[in-house]
């Protein structure tokens, strides 16, 4: 049953994982808010991008998913020029059009989105029911049916870092956001958040093992990582990297999960925290019940790989 979700600018924890193999997943495992996790896509159909579309549409009803999370990179290399662009019908319109990924979509901007027009993808709100984009950074609240409750956050990563914002030629409108302005809202919000869970997406990770310009971490871990730490958010989950990742850094109380892309992998190794890692295209689903917290990581097969539970 699809609930209401709702738009709005200390624990012992007991922790499941299962890694390593397929993990079978029955009803019980979306007993609560679930929501379906995808970015990196755009790549006009081609490479794994509409089959993992199509398992997207079944995982989707399987879980009876509330809405869609676009973490970023739906399109990809150039972004849009418009709201009436080809690559709308082409990386997106077209490709997710089993029945059941007519839902909300609840999208972030990323790299390749701000090489082209980020208004663009903002006002396709207007154009597309299911694409749902209050503003460049926003947060919503879900409710399951026991009660509990789950705040999300979505954040724009590419304005607050540095190398995007001294490249006005490739990345003109990141310079023009204001750093200090998104860290304060996210702030305000968890100050005030009293929901069961909290959980906060962006594109670009604050921790993982990628090849990938170090800056770009570091610029994350000087900026967005305190607020987060500060209110002892459960997880902070991105994409970026394309592969699969679940991070514990031993310096942060937070749960770092990179989801892979929904369309083209790349290869990734271990590093300081790693818990979990895998090459494999795909994408995740999230449940939040009053007693845990799951992300469940799902492969181009439509395999569950990877379960991790934060229960309180």
């Amino acid at each position: 049953m699809k609930r209401n979700i709702i738009v709005s600018l200390t624990y012992i924890l007991s922790i499941i994982s299962i890694s390593g193999q397929v993990v079978n997943l029955t009803d019980k495992d979306f007993d609560g808010f679930n929501i379906l996790i995808a970015n990196d896509l755009g790549r006009n159909g081609y490479y794994e991008q509409k089959p993992i579309a199509e398992l997207m549409g079944d995982w989707t009803d399987k879980a009876d998913v509330e809405f869609i999370a676009a973490v970023g990179d739906v399109h990809h290399f150039g972004g849009v020029a418009s709201v009436i662009d080809p690559l709308w019908m082409t990386n997106y319109e077209l490709i997710y059009k089993h029945p059941e990924l007519m839902i909300d979509w609840y999208p972030v901007l990323d790299n390749h989105e701000y090489r082209g027009n980020t208004n663009a993808v903002l006002q396709y709100s207007d154009v597309s029911r299911r694409w749902v984009m209050p503003d460049r950074y926003y947060t919503l609240t879900g409710e399951a049916d026991d009660g509990s409750t789950i705040r999300y956050i979505f954040v724009d990563t590419t304005p607050l870092i540095d190398r995007y914002r001294n490249n006005n030629k490739d990345y003109p409108d990141a310079v023009k956001q204001d750093i200090d302005k998104q860290l304060a809202f996210i702030d305000s919000v968890l100050t005030v958040s009293k929901e069961t869970w909290t959980v906060v997406m962006g594109h670009h990770p604050i921790f993982s093992e990628t090849p990938k310009n170090i800056t770009e971490r570091t610029d994350l871990q000087k900026r967005l990582d305190p607020v987060l730490k500060k209110h002892n958010v459960d997880f902070y989950i991105n994409g970026h990297i394309h592969n699969f990742q679940h991070i514990k850094h031993p310096q942060s109380p937070i749960h770092y999960f990179t989801n892979s892309s929904a369309s083209l992998s790349r290869k990734v190794k271990d590093t300081e925290g790693t818990q979990f890692k895998s090459d494999k295209a795909g994408f995740s689903i999230l449940s939040a019940n009053k007693s845990r917290l799951a992300i469940y990581f799902i492969d181009g097969k439509g395999d569950c790989i990877y379960r991790f539970e934060k229960k309180k």
